[in-house]
């Protein structure tokens, strides 16, 4: 086991900031996580698992002991007429793997191209785009339990997935994913009717879209709506959509009747946090080295040093704008730490 000490978080996060971490080890095997892990245990430090750092955001320098996730591969376990069964590592690059099964022609998580992070943290966060969720395609999980050093498996069901929610994200630290069992298909029914990717496909001329076509569509989308963390430092969405209840959206909705919203059930509303931070002038908006990205106001950028502490700040400011304006509260898509 190698510890590597006072390492520099700049190169390990998407929003760049510098800050240190007191130790860190790299992760390639279940028995190199069982062995830091308990390392940790002795040590009386706490741990926190690294993927490829693209939701989290440091205020300050860790004391504990930062995985690295680097367990790798993608394994086809199974296969039926319509159906391919694959085991991922929880260090694989979600994108790559994404482009992977495109490349392949299995269906299912074409939507979700270009979504930073590792395929270990794609099920904790439930991560989605455009009409799509990760849970949709997921078989099974398998973690170390913390608790009994055991690897356990979880199926759908089990992992209890929500909007952005999980058992893993609402029992902090005491699993540790590292492998994903997917069920992708091999004549996918194509999800083209959510946002832009259908505007895009016309401007293309396609009218009998692919794997690759909504793949790439998708690409060129968030391409061109969110800045490129290694230009310029973000974690992409920091919000999350909020849920209203109907009576609440039908009251704002005399007052401001542009209100971008979905229901989500009878009595439910989701709202567009991007249409809130918009409309309280926060969009492209600047505060020293940070800012309210000019074309996503959804997106809290790091233009030079911002430290952590500063974009917290500023993403509070956000918050309390929202608050007082629509009496609607935002909360963070981005873990704080």
């Amino acid at each position: 086991m190698v510890i590597e000490e006072n390492s520099s978080l700049q190169r390990y996060t998407s929003f760049g900031c510098y800050e240190i971490g007191r130790y860190l080890i790299r992760i390639s095997s279940t028995d190199a996580l069982l062995e830091a892990i308990a390392w940790s245990k002795e040590k009386k430090l706490p741990y926190l698992v690294l993927g490829s750092g693209s939701n989290l955001l440091f205020t300050k320098s860790f004391e504990g002991i930062l995985l690295k996730m680097e367990i790798m591969g993608i394994k086809k376990t199974n296969e039926t007429a319509t159906d391919v069964f694959l085991s991922v590592g929880a260090g694989e690059n979600w994108h790559h793997f994404v482009s992977y099964c495109v490349q392949k022609g299995w269906g299912g998580i074409e939507n979700l191209s270009l979504i930073p992070g590792t395929v270990g943290a794609s099920p904790i966060q439930n991560i989605g785009a455009y009409g799509v969720e990760v849970q949709e395609t997921i078989a099974a999980v398998t973690a170390i339990d913390t608790q009994t050093n055991q690897l356990t498996t979880f199926n759908n069901k089990e992992c209890d997935f929500g909007y952005r929610e999980s058992l893993f994200k609402k029992v902090k630290n005491r699993y540790v994913i590292t492998e994903v069992q997917f069920i992708l298909k091999k004549q996918p029914q194509l999800k083209t009717d959510y946002g832009a990717i259908k505007e895009v496909l016309h401007e293309k001329n396609i009218k009998n879209p692919s794997l690759a076509t909504i793949s790439q569509a998708i690409i060129q989308i968030r391409s061109s709506k969110l800045p490129d963390p290694h230009q310029l430092g973000n974690a992409g969405s920091f919000f999350k959509n909020p849920s209203i209840s109907k009576t609440n959206f039908e009251k704002l909705k005399l007052s401001f009747p542009t209100m971008i919203a979905f229901p989500i059930s009878d009595d439910v509303y989701k709202i567009s946090a991007e249409w809130l931070i918009e409309h309280c002038g926060w969009k492209g908006s600047k505060k020293g080295a940070v800012g309210c990205y000019e074309k996503q106001s959804l997106v809290i950028v790091n233009y030079g040093q911002a430290t952590g502490k500063e974009i917290f700040d500023f993403s509070e400011e956000i918050i309390q704008s929202v608050l007082q304006k629509f009496a609607i509260l935002l909360e963070r898509e981005v873990t704080i730490l």
